[in-house]
C-alpha cells in the first residue's frame, strides 16, 4: 500500500509518498495553503493521484521531551479534516526537527539556498514518512 505523508504548515504543506512495499520514499511536492478546506482538498487529490491508501500527518512535538508543541493542535485539527474529506485513514506521527534535518540534507546534496526553499517542505514530509515506516515492525525505508 502506498502511503502519503504530510508536513503541515500554515503557509506550505509538504508531501512525500512511499512505494507499494514501503521501502522507498520520494518527496513529491508542496501545496500552498490558503485555508484548511482548500489544503485538505488538494492533499486528497494528491493521495488519489498516487493511489495512497493511508495518510500520515506529522505532529509537531518538542525535541526535548516529545510533548506536543503549541502548533500540534492545528496539525491535529487538520488531520481530522483530512480524514473527513479524503475518506482515508489518517495517522499522526510525532515529528521533531524534520525541517531542520531536511535543510541539512538538501544543503549536503548541493542545493543552493534558492533551490532549497521550494524543496524543504517536501523533504520534511519524506523525513516524517521514513521515520513512520522505520517505526513499524520490519520497517526500513530509504
Amino acid at each position: 500500500m502506498r502511503i502519503l505523508a504530510v508536513d503541515f504548515g500554515e503557509k506550505r504543506i509538504g508531501l512525500a509518498v512511499s512505494d507499494e512495499n514501503g521501502e522507498i520514499v520520494v518527496p513529491v511536492g508542496v501545496i500552498s495553503r490558503r485555508s484548511d478546506a482548500q489544503a485538505a482538498s488538494e492533499v486528497t487529490s494528491a493521495a488519489r493521484e498516487r493511489e495512497a491508501g493511508l495518510l500520515v500527518v506529522g505532529l509537531p512535538v518538542s525535541p526535548e521531551d516529545g510533548t506536543d508543541s503549541p502548533f500540534a493542535v492545528r496539525a491535529r485539527n487538520f488531520a481530522r479534516r483530512l480524514a473527513e474529506v479524503s475518506g482515508l485513514p489518517v495517522e499522526l506521527h510525532g515529528e521533531a526537527l524534520t525541517s531542520h534535518s531536511a535543510e541539512g540534507a538538501l544543503r549536503e546534496a548541493g542545493f543552493s539556498r534558492d533551490r532549497r526553499r521550494p524543496a524543504l517542505d517536501a523533504e520534511a514530509a519524506a523525513g516524517i514518512l521514513r521515520d513512520w515506516l522505520s517505526s513499524r515492525p520490519g520497517g526500513n525505508a530509504a
